[in-house]
């Protein structure tokens, strides 16, 4: 009796080992036309919340079939995986054994086989739905069509402008008379953020101020201005024409007033001396105008 119990323990147990998994595959159409959608379906029993190794989402089908949606449903004794797809190509086209591993046992499905018609024969006429129709452009339409070829030509106008712009710019800054304009007008300032006047110091004022214009005329105007006594100064630039006259009244009144400062303590009113200092500033500024003049009227 206890041998009989033993056999049918033992027949109980190979029947478990022999319990495994059953693969289930179906495909449902072994005749499409190109491009049409195909479902090709696996379902596994018995999985016992065992893990399914199988290919990735979107890459067990070969290469040339055309995945729509991959998607696979996992429950604690079932494996399913739903797969569909379309072929583009005509021909015939064979789906190979798929191969599944559970707990380090390989199971495979059974091939299909594919056929994959073309509905559209050769020399067949085409149709179109509706006949083409023109549609009329606006502004806006062109403009979205050739804004860029706009945007391009006149970047590239502004470009030639500024170039042009700074060449000439750059050739006006090297020609001596606005060297010595832009150096006499920076000297001028310098002079005026001394505070001199504020300071009731017209003494200094008016020697820093005639320093400047003597240099001045001894640069711009090329004559001895710096090394001349005031008088015989003023009779040149009366006798000399290189400056108008003008000019020549301001720079004197200048002079006369700075010697009275300098060496008489003889000095102007407040208003004069900041006067004096506006009319040698506009001097300066004028005076590359003036030798312009002068250059275009010995050219003619």
């Amino acid at each position: 009796m206890k041998l009989f119990r033993i056999y049918i323990l033992f027949i109980f147990s190979f029947a478990a080992s022999l319990r495994g998994q059953t693969l289930y595959s179906s495909l449902d159409k072994n005749i499409v036309e190109v491009g049409e959608p195909n479902v090709y379906r696996i379902k596994i029993d018995g999985v016992n919340a065992k893990d399914v190794a199988a290919a990735p989402k979107n890459e067990l089908l070969p290469f040339h079939f055309e995945v729509i949606k991959d998607s696979i449903i996992r429950s604690q004794d079932l494996y399913e995986r739903t797969v569909e797809f379309s072929i583009f190509q005509e021909g015939d086209f064979r789906i190979p054994p798929l191969d599944f591993v559970i707990d380090g046992r390989k199971i495979s499905t059974i091939p299909y086989e594919i056929k994959v018609t073309n509905p559209a024969q050769a020399g067949d006429p085409i149709i179109d739905i509706m006949n083409n129709k023109e549609l009329p452009l606006g502004i806006r339409d062109y403009w979205e069509m050739y804004k860029w070829y706009v945007l391009a030509t006149l970047t590239a106008v502004a470009l030639a402008v500024a170039i042009w712009q700074i060449l000439r710019y750059g050739k006006k800054m090297r020609r001596p008379e606005v060297r010595a304009t832009n150096s006499t007008l920076r000297q001028l300032e310098d002079l005026r953020k001394k505070n001199y006047l504020q300071a009731g110091d017209f003494r200094s004022f008016y020697v820093g101020l005639i320093e400047i214009t003597r240099h001045f005329l001894s640069t711009q105007y090329h004559f001895p201005a710096e090394v001349l006594l005031t008088e015989d100064l003023i009779e040149y630039l009366q006798k000399n024409s290189t400056i108008s006259e003008e000019n020549e009244k301001a720079v004197s009144g200048v002079l006369l007033r700075g010697d009275n400062a300098k060496f008489a303590k003889i000095f102007p009113e407040p208003q004069q001396a900041v006067q004096d200092f506006e009319n040698i500033k506009a001097f300066v500024k004028r005076s590359s105008k003036d030798l312009e003049l002068q250059n275009l009227r010995q050219d003619v």
